[in-house]
């Protein structure tokens, strides 16, 4: 998996580093074959952010990646996109979605969610249009994130009603 801007080296894991009201921060993953997009909480846990894009190559690494970035933002709980079909059946990528929630929680100890994620790139698509991105190369790189802010703040928002 090739990321941007990671330095960090592998070890193992510390305790989730708290944001300014003392809550861990929280990761949102829109999982592809090819890509994962990936959104990361505020501080404070109430708005997602755009993070960066993951460009897979193997569990391995993806993992090591994933690590990283844990580490770097003292992540305590991830989300992962769940693409159910219309129905609410699971889709061959829901299985694949979850298979990687899996290893997150084995890999690292994580509280792990599934998030239905059913027309969450549609509508990515639909925020960037109409912001004015053209579409191409450069939506591209942009389109995981974006679908991944929209998971992370649908969970953010959920809970915030339900009073964490």
């Amino acid at each position: 998996m090739q990321e941007k801007s990671l330095r960090n080296g592998a070890g193992a894991m510390p305790n989730p580093l708290p944001g300014a009201e003392g809550v861990p921060r929280v990761l949102g993953f829109d999982v592809g074959d090819r890509r994962i997009g990936i959104a990361i909480s505020d501080p404070l846990g109430y708005t997602a952010q755009p993070l960066l894009t993951l460009h897979r190559t193997n569990r391995r690494a993806d993992m090591k990646s994933v690590g990283r970035l844990l580490r770097r933002h003292g992540v305590g709980e991830a989300v992962v996109g769940n693409p159910l079909y219309m129905s609410g059946d699971v889709s061959p990528q829901a299985l694949k979605a979850q298979a990687f929630a899996d290893d997150l929680r084995a890999e690292f100890g994580l509280t792990v969610h599934l998030w239905d994620e059913r027309l969450t790139t549609t509508e990515a698509h639909r925020h960037l249009d109409e912001a004015g991105h053209a579409a191409g190369r450069e939506r591209k790189g942009i389109i995981d994130q974006v679908a991944a802010v929209l998971i992370l703040q649908s969970f953010l928002d959920a809970r915030s009603v339900a009073g964490r």
